[in-house]
């Protein structure tokens, strides 16, 4: 890693990309080494409910500078998980949910439908196509076959309802790594049971899978419920103890704090580990 290699950055609305999309049309963020090789694999960022890319720019320039492409990427993140389907008698309402945030298909949940075009998948494929075209010596073409991610080329991650986002798909399709921040913790009422396809079978083996949380947030306790139901090593568990960096405000103040404090970047070097 040598932090002094000039960056290029890329901002791109998402209807830019691709004008089928509409809505949640916030800037997505590339960060990548100028220096870097084409083969480089890439970690792709989902922000929290109501979030931006624009909020995680230094946790993607910390991780750029490790040698990996970064992309955050905006996509339909309101409502939350959380304010739908634990009022759900349904144990798989979150599985719907998500499903239906990343590529448009399925029941999805009460209230919560979007088309294919404004999924996750659709916009991640469409991003990396512009940004191709715009950059074709960067390499962002080589995270895509055709219209189909190369999963095995991509670290997902994310931070609360895109951690979630970044969890449920890696129990899909096998992913080169995935690294969570204070998510999921998908449950039902009225017993605050987690949903079941948090421990189904994955894609992804365990050994492929980091997370952390912070003591003090409100959900510490559920989310290592969470993390133990995912499969997740132990020794890929960090427990984030840092102080807030200013008078944080909110109901749940420790929750974001991990992903902007950049006290926090060697633990975020070791979360994401060499290229």
């Amino acid at each position: 890693m040598v932090a002094a290699d000039p960056m290029v950055e890329h901002q791109i609305k998402p209807s830019t990309a691709d004008p089928a999309v509409t809505r949640f049309d916030e800037s997505n963020i590339a960060i990548a080494r100028k220096d870097l090789s084409v083969t480089a694999p890439l970690v792709l960022f989902l922000p929290g409910t109501g979030g931006k890319p624009e909020n995680v720019r230094g946790l993607l320039t910390v991780v750029a500078e490790q040698g990996y492409r970064t992309l955050g990427l905006s996509y339909d993140d309101v409502p939350a998980v959380v304010q739908v389907c634990p009022r759900v008698p349904d144990p798989d309402c979150s599985a719907h949910f998500r499903q239906m945030r990343l590529d448009g298909s399925g029941p999805g949940a009460p209230g919560v439908s979007n088309p294919a075009a404004e999924g996750i998948v659709a916009r991640l494929v469409a991003t990396l196509r512009a940004l191709d075209r715009a950059e074709p010596e960067e390499g962002w073409g080589g995270y895509l076959s055709g219209d189909t991610p190369r999963w095995d080329r991509i670290v997902l991650s994310g931070l609360s309802q895109g951690a979630g986002m970044a969890a449920y798909l890696a129990k899909s399709v096998p992913v080169r790594r995935v690294v969570l921040f204070s998510s999921p913790w998908d449950f039902t009422q009225p017993d605050r049971k987690l949903a079941p396809w948090m421990a189904g079978p994955s894609a992804t083996p365990p050994e492929r899978w980091f997370a952390e949380y912070h003591k003090r947030e409100a959900t510490a306790d559920l989310l290592a419920e969470s993390y133990r139901a995912l499969g997740i090593p132990n020794d890929h568990v960090l427990v984030f103890d840092r102080d807030l960096p200013g008078n944080g405000g909110g109901p749940n103040p420790y929750h974001g704090s991990t992903v902007r404090d950049p006290g926090y970047a060697a633990q975020w070097r070791f979360l994401y580990g060499a290229p």
